[in-house]
């Protein structure tokens, strides 16, 4: 983990929030690559289930609902977790974290009873609506994007008419008070989610469910999670959200040890009848066929950006002996980060062989050429070696050398981050090669 932290700094994938005044406990920005990274995973997560699929539409809802949602959905008797305080130092932790607690009990060797009772904590950020802050104008950040699309049911199905079965689908900022984050960007108080509520007819539950299985699954695949390290925990019936009638959990062997990456969850018609009954709207479906009036039923995929970004960090993480040609790592160990073309930040980088500017002037024009269709990087400082090295740090699959061969026959050098292969490429050609090879 220490590894793709100091990658993630070095480079600009990841920075420690607030840095410049000491930090702020388990908070991260993403900088120039980061930034890039999360959004070309978000491009692609909406373009597999959403652009590419006509029983799907999209939705962005408010990050703050009127607080009877969270009434109603269960979130304030429901949504806690189970919280113990050090009597010794008054560290606060999650009592089902067994092995954290041993880890702090073995600080504290000489104390006996050293945690208080467990109580249960509401993970929601409470907020206040107005210029006061008393009980009647309390709200909450909301701690999932699904309830701004069942309370949105009713207003998609009359604006777009859809048939079941279809999917709403929502990219969007949660947050929840964790007692005890931590691992990076694994657990955090502030993230972003990929959720699709996917309504269907109760009788064809077990149909869509294993279909979403599959979807998921050919996701892992596209986003470029190692599918080795991939395993699905059916979870017991008896340990199921209150709301759940069937969960898999889909786990990942990060860093740190296997813990949950996905979920996908059978959520019946929990939520859209519970807000149907507390509102008085009918959040109902007609069949236009049978003129059967009915509540759908619900298959959730839910993912976390961040817990992709970590595992597919983790999954692309190579350390190689020396392969850039740069005589002075000979006997270091060079890292390439092998992310998938379509999520990679910068997707070709435009290498000058010298900094003479009979070949800069050009490798400029072709890489103000190329950054009109996708993100490129010129870069020509140091040795050409180095930037080789630079880019595949940050997983870039082209670099193009333009050198002085390419005065005379027009031609530049394109090598393959992951085959090492070089290919010899007509300039006026560049734009297509570089599109069916993106593609």
């Amino acid at each position: 983990m220490e590894k793709i932290v100091s990658l993630c700094k070095r480079r600009g994938f990841i920075f420690p929030g607030s840095e410049i005044y000491g930090g702020l406990a388990n908070s991260w920005d993403y900088g120039p690559l980061g930034v890039l990274l999360k959004n070309n995973i978000k491009a692609l997560w909406w373009k597999m289930f959403v652009t590419e699929r006509e029983d799907m539409v999209g939705l962005d809802s408010s990050i703050i609902y009127n607080p009877k949602v969270w009434q109603v959905s269960g979130h304030l008797e429901n949504f806690t977790d189970p919280l113990v305080e050090c009597k010794v130092c008054h560290g606060r932790f999650r009592a089902d974290h067994e092995d954290i607690l041993k880890e702090h009990e073995a600080s504290h060797k000489k104390a006996k009873d050293i945690w208080t009772e467990a109580k249960n904590f509401n993970l929601m950020f409470k907020t206040s609506i107005g210029a006061t802050e008393d009980k009647t104008n309390e709200a909450f950040l909301r701690p999932e994007t699904a309830q701004g699309i069942f309370i949105n049911f009713k207003n998609v199905l009359d604006s777009t008419n859809k048939r079941l079965p279809f999917g709403i689908a929502q990219i969007g900022k949660a947050f929840r008070n964790e007692i005890t984050p931590g691992n990076f960007v694994f657990r955090t108080r502030e993230f972003e989610q990929m959720e699709i509520e996917y309504f269907i007819k109760e009788k064809d539950w077990q149909e869509h469910f294993k279909h979403w299985e599959g979807e998921m699954k050919r996701w892992i695949k596209a986003v470029g999670v190692d599918e080795k390290k991939v395993k699905y925990h059916d979870i017991p019936s008896d340990e199921l959200a209150h709301y759940s009638k069937k969960t898999v959990d889909i786990e990942f062997e990060f860093p740190f040890g296997l813990d949950e990456l996905y979920g996908l969850a059978y959520r019946t018609d929990h939520d859209l009848k519970a807000h149907a009954k507390a509102s008085g709207e009918k959040l109902e479906y007609r069949d236009p066929e049978t003129n059967e009036k009915f509540v759908p039923h619900v298959i959730e995929p839910s993912l976390g950006v961040e817990r992709t970004v970590l595992a597919v960090l983790a999954s692309a993480y190579t350390e190689s002996a020396a392969r850039s040609g740069d005589k002075e790592a000979v006997h270091e160990t060079e890292i390439t980060l092998k992310l998938p073309k379509a999520i990679a930040p910068i997707k070709a980088a435009i290498l000058p062989l010298s900094r003479k500017e009979e070949l800069t002037k050009p490798a400029k024009e072709i890489y103000k050429e190329l950054q009109k269709n996708f993100m490129c990087q010129y870069d020509d400082t140091a040795s050409i070696g180095k930037r080789y090295r630079r880019q595949d740090e940050i997983g870039t699959p082209y670099c193009i050398t333009f050198d002085f061969d390419s005065l005379e026959d027009k031609k530049v050098t394109v090598r393959d981050r992951d085959t090492m292969e070089q290919e010899r490429i007509e300039i006026s050609e560049l734009l297509n090669y570089l599109i069916n090879k993106l593609n």
